[in-house]
């Protein structure tokens, strides 16, 4: 997996705690302001390593996706909404998704992995609907909004693709912040992690 983008937010609030989780594409890590540079680096270091284990074992599969479109599927769309591959693309840098009616195959953007369940599963409900109807009429977003959590999670992708297009010229989207629905710096739907800075600083001395 490359290494995500990452922003750096120093808080002089902040005196014992280091937190990482993900916006969109990109990592935050909140660190104390006290921090040195050197220390700034290897915290860094740190927790994109303890983002990383937990998303490895917490990433659904390619296999894994397809399984769960199919439940969406039964679920909201009667089972009518086939898809023979769902996987993770990294070539969808514009799109949350596509697919390909003729052959059933879906494709998923891999800047939706540390994206809430809901949100991910929207985008799957999404494509499903296109592998029944390919425009985007009444009858599609009827389709589609028989997913309880549709609308928050358009507006959530709505927020996170509104941030990147009104960055300043010249400035990288991912750096842009977003204040939406990413955990507060807690961990919270297992997207993050935490560290305590003393700690840390005293088992690196071993």
């Amino acid at each position: 997996m490359e290494r995500p983008d990452v922003e750096i937010r120093r808080s002089v609030r902040r005196r014992r705690t280091v937190t990482a989780f993900r916006e969109g594409g990109r990592v935050v890590v909140c660190v104390p302001s006290k921090l040195t540079r050197a220390e700034e680096k290897r915290w860094v270091e740190v927790m994109l390593d303890r983002i990383a284990t937990q998303e490895r074992r917490r990433r659904p599969t390619d296999e894994g996706l397809l399984a769960r479109a199919r439940e969406l599927s039964a679920k909201y769309l009667d089972g009518r909404a086939e898809p023979t591959s769902v996987r993770w693309s990294s070539a969808q840098r514009s799109r949350w998704g596509s697919c390909t009616p003729d052959d059933g195959s879906i494709r998923l953007s891999e800047r939706l992995q540390g994206l809430p369940t809901w949100v991910i599963d929207y985008v799957i409900v999404h494509e499903l609907a296109h592998l029944l109807i390919s425009d985007h009429g009444s009858q599609f977003w009827n389709l589609v909004g028989r997913y309880p959590r549709a609308e928050r999670a358009r507006g959530f992708l709505d927020g996170l693709s509104h941030a990147a297009s009104t960055a300043p010229e010249g400035a990288d989207p991912s750096a842009i912040s977003w204040d939406g629905d990413a955990p507060a710096g807690n961990g919270a739907d297992g997207n993050g992690a935490d560290g305590d800075v003393d700690e840390a600083t005293e088992s690196s001395d071993r």
